[in-house]
């Protein structure tokens, strides 16, 4: 039997070419490749020795793109069961000792990932990338992101990046954060965002 399970694969780095899993498509979209591989042009070398911190992570594929890139370690929260499963499985496959996984609700484990690295001398990349179809009960799910964003307090993150829907008029700041650039790719867009 053919294996018909949606995969994609790492476009850079030292773990190239390996195959991640996705979870069915109907509960996350996988950051298309053009997407991914503009982010990573903008990042390009900043992402060496940086904590990368992937909220709504689904299969991880944008983590563990950093981590293949020489991102130092790589933080991963996912709500769905499913995803979640399968992203745990494409750590073991990728570099399991640099990843971190959680299962739970962003808004809350965000936001105490963030505080435990506080103090660290590290500098981190926060990835924000809320789930598209407003499924029920997510209405608010890009209000909510932006009030996370709005609430951190840390002063080691270096760039913090929104995934979102194109029609989506995004605020010029965001607590300490002021919007710095908008990539769009089709229905998907990415939003930049750096200190003040």
């Amino acid at each position: 039997m053919k294996n018909n399970k949606p995969t994609t694969k790492i476009i850079a780095g030292k773990h190239k070419g390996k195959v991640i899993e996705l979870p069915s498509l109907d509960v996350t979209r996988s950051s298309k490749a053009r997407l991914k591989e503009s982010l990573f042009n903008v990042l390009q070398f900043d992402i060496i020795d940086k904590i990368f911190i992937e909220s709504f992570a689904g299969s991880g594929s944008i983590g563990l793109e950093a981590i293949s890139r020489d991102a130092k370690r790589a933080y991963f929260v996912e709500l769905d069961k499913n995803s979640y499963k399968i992203l745990t499985k494409n750590c073991k496959n990728i570099e399991p000792d640099k990843c971190q996984t959680m299962m739970g609700d962003t808004f809350i484990q965000t936001p105490s990932i963030l505080n435990s690295l506080k103090n660290s001398s590290d500098e981190l990349i926060l990835y924000v990338d809320p789930p598209f179809d407003y499924r029920d009960g997510m209405e608010d799910i890009y209000d909510k992101s932006f009030k996370m964003i709005e609430n951190i307090e840390n002063d080691n993150i270096f760039i913090v990046i929104l995934e979102h829907v194109s029609t989506l008029e995004m605020p010029e700041e965001l607590g300490k954060f002021v919007l710095n650039k908008t990539k769009k790719f089709g229905k998907s867009s990415l939003s930049y965002y750096i200190y003040k």
